[in-house]
């Protein structure tokens, strides 16, 4: 062997003196990943108790690596605009679909979400009526919500899908020909809606912020998603609720933002959570906190049927009704020209 040689291997670390290989590497453990998730209000315990638990681990068997959850809830029109603005979630789970359709026009969603199961809809509920135990005020439709012995609570149309739900439960129950409303009256219908809103003493951001005024004492009704009622009883609030014999079935849309997952390295991780939240184990979850489930195998027993339940598309759909009700001097601002 030469001179040269023995210098070079006395002077290389952990250089074998006997002919053995090279002890390897030592293998590289399962990465940990981070998903960000944006959410309106309602939902949070059903995620964060459920849902996300249950992805967690079912990710951790299938992959080994371990996923941790980075959470916003806030008011489902507020949190769109988050996300346009610049708040990277890699996924978005919202009260209604043209908050989805936000970022979707922002270019930061590029695939078909509405082609996924279940037209990418998770969860739904339906318009209701908080009351104090017992009822006290004998509530049992839209129309008690005008008496002037009644303050109501709802949120702001302009922060919160909620309050979008909440005004088209009980101006689409007026144009269906009910609460005490001609069928396809729409003055008639705006009428309604105007005297509700006169009798509203707090309008909140979001629909978990109304609820938690409500809980506090402030009003003899809120206007709200079933669920809201049925988590807070779960976490032993007292109240009741009543569900008027015409109203809205609210479906709630989730979608991967394409362009923020990608960034992140995460397109395979959201995707994966967004078909989890169709499975019977996610749907039991959000029924466990008071979601009606997409899954009709998962709906609990009991559960309030109103006579007249109609879907957004009942009243022409997404575009034709937020441009009608929604828009600058359309049937919201006419019925309630004070609001913000």
């Amino acid at each position: 062997m030469s001179t040269v040689l023995l210098l070079l291997l006395a002077c290389t670390p952990d250089a074998p003196t006997d002919g053995a290989a090279p002890a390897p590497a030592p293998a590289a453990g399962p990465r940990a990943r981070t998903l960000t998730l944006a959410g309106y209000t309602t939902p949070r315990e059903a995620y964060g108790k459920a849902i996300l638990p249950a992805f967690a681990k079912s990710w951790k068997e299938k992959t080994g690596e371990d996923v941790t959850f980075e959470e916003s809830y806030q008011g489902s029109g507020a949190q769109a605009r988050a996300v346009k603005e610049g708040f990277e979630a890699d996924v978005v789970a919202l009260s209604l679909d043209p908050d989805v359709k936000v970022i979707e026009d922002a270019g930061l969603i590029t695939h078909d979400w509405r082609a996924g199961a279940d037209g990418g809809i998770v969860t739904r509920s339906v318009a209701a009526i908080a009351v104090r135990t017992g009822n006290p005020k004998g509530i049992a439709d839209w129309t008690d919500l005008a008496r002037p012995d009644v303050e109501v609570l709802t949120p702001n149309v302009r922060t919160s899908g909620g309050a979008m739900w909440n005004v088209l439960a009980m101006w689409g129950a007026g144009v269906r020909g009910h609460a005490g409303v001609t069928a396809g009256d729409e003055a008639g219908a705006t009428g309604l809606l105007r005297s509700v809103l006169a009798r509203v003493t707090v309008m909140d951001k979001g629909g978990r912020e109304s609820i938690v005024n409500f809980e506090k004492g402030v009003g003899d009704a809120a206007i709200t998603y079933e669920n809201e009622v049925l988590v807070a009883r779960k976490e032993g609030q007292a109240m009741d609720y009543v569900v008027p014999p015409s109203t809205i079935l609210i479906e709630n849309p989730v979608a991967v933002v394409d362009t923020y997952a990608k960034k992140h390295g995460n397109e395979d991780l959201a995707a994966a959570f967004v078909a989890f939240l169709h499975t019977p184990e996610s749907q039991r979850g959000f029924a466990e906190y008071g979601l009606r489930p997409v899954d009709p195998a998962a709906v609990p027993p009991g559960l309030p049927q109103p006579t007249d339940l109609f879907t957004v598309r009942d009243l022409g759909g997404w575009a034709a009704v937020k441009a009608k009700v929604f828009d600058k001097g359309g049937v919201y601002d006419q019925a309630a020209p004070g609001a913000k």
